[in-house]
């Protein structure tokens, strides 16, 4: 390697600044930054908001419109931010119950507060050495470098370049305090459904997810590994949908005849643009024809109850099971679980204490995911790379 391929991990402290995928040296972090979408929070900030979200994409205030309507059917407020609010509530009591002198900002990348602004409050109060949690499990674009680049973007926005280093938390998909909430809802459920008096095998499983365009799911991962169609965007929801099958318990332990399948939802892209299928309401649609008479909706690929579930889960996807005349559960996401808020914590103690790769949890065999993402995990098919922390460039 000569002097002008070193690598460059933009903004990160020395230890995670060699590449290496995972860091195994403590590292005395004194802040911690939560990184959420945000949103919306009255009907005059709804078309701002999803300007936003959509800047660079040329789209009208009129398309906006269109999906506007979900937002202002809540009354413009997104429950987003509340419940990020909640979180940072979450986490710092168990930091402090843990003893630990970490105090946690929080800012966004589509509404105040931006993350840009928060990091500038962390370095006023004189805070250098930042770790970032981002409130987002799964490869992706949108879900994983997306947060990365605006890592990057906000330290240079804030003028805090060369000042301030800033790692990022690894993707949690598997980790079992992500996991744990979903396996607790998805027994209750099929419990439930069992009963009720229903056959096992006359109980659907959906285990739902954003969808993305195929292009950026091919992309997602480590560009190195072959992780079949979907990318390791699928791979990861395959993997922890599986693991919660096979771990169900009750009546039903280790599967038992229910089935299950991984679909998608809240597509937003042209027609002509390929997305991940199958979408959820077409697949509620056609459970009856397979002998299904009720259906366990589990948004695995969602942190906490935002408008994605609220309106795509709890009204498109509720009314499209009642049509088919099926009976249906939609399961808790995260949130603020006791399981969930333990396990973020102890995801930055592995960063604070540089816990060894062998010993990190796990319930999938993807797992424990990298520090330090691979050079071109995650591109966007149709921007390209921009400057991103947290990973190898570019």
């Amino acid at each position: 390697m000569t002097s002008t391929d070193q690598l460059v991990v933009l903004h990160a402290s020395p230890a995670a600044a060699g590449g290496a995928p995972f860091v195994e040296v403590p590292v005395a972090y004194d802040a911690l930054v939560l990184a959420g979408f945000g949103g919306p929070e009255g009907q005059e900030d709804v078309i701002p908001f999803l300007r936003n979200v959509t800047r660079g994409r040329g789209i009208p205030d009129e398309r906006l419109e269109e999906v506007a309507v979900h937002y202002r059917h809540f009354g413009g407020v997104s429950p987003i931010n509340d419940q990020n609010r909640a979180l940072k509530a979450a986490l710092e009591a168990e930091i402090a119950r843990r003893g630990l002198d970490l105090p946690v900002y929080w800012g966004n990348r589509n509404w105040n507060p931006y993350l840009h602004e928060a990091f500038q409050e962390a370095a006023d109060a004189g805070h250098t050495t930042l770790l970032v949690l981002a409130t987002s499990a799964y490869s992706s674009y949108s879900s994983d470098r997306q947060y990365r680049e605006d890592i990057a973007h906000a330290i240079d926005e804030a003028g805090l370049a060369g000042r301030v280093t800033a790692d990022k938390v690894r993707l949690f998909f598997d980790h079992p305090g992500f996991v744990a909430p979903f396996q607790e809802g998805l027994d209750a459920a099929v419990t439930q459904f069992l009963g009720e008096g229903f056959a096992p095998e006359e109980i659907q499983v959906l285990f739902t997810t954003h969808s993305i365009p195929t292009a950026d799911a091919e992309r997602s991962g480590p560009r190195d590994v072959d992780w079949g169609e979907g990318g390791a965007y699928a791979a990861q929801h395959l993997a922890v949908a599986k693991h919660l099958m096979q771990t169900l318990g009750g009546a039903v332990e280790g599967g038992g005849g229910v089935p299950w399948e991984l679909v998608y939802q809240s597509r937003s892209g042209p027609p002509s643009q390929p997305w991940l299928e199958p979408d959820i309401n077409d697949v509620i649609e056609e459970l009856p024809s397979r002998g299904r008479k009720a259906v366990v909706i589990v948004p695995l690929g969602f942190v906490s109850d935002h408008m994605e579930v609220m309106w795509d889960l709890d009204t498109e996807a509720t009314d499209a099971a009642k049509e088919a005349g099926l009976r249906s559960i939609r399961t808790a996401t995260p949130g603020v679980h006791p399981a969930f808020v333990t396990g973020l914590v102890d995801l930055v103690l592995e960063r604070l204490e540089g816990t060894p790769v062998a010993e990190r949890p796990h319930v999938t065999p993807l797992g424990p995911w990298r520090d330090v993402c691979a050079p071109g995990c995650c591109e966007n098919a149709r921007l390209g790379f921009k400057p991103a922390a947290a990973g190898i460039s570019p």
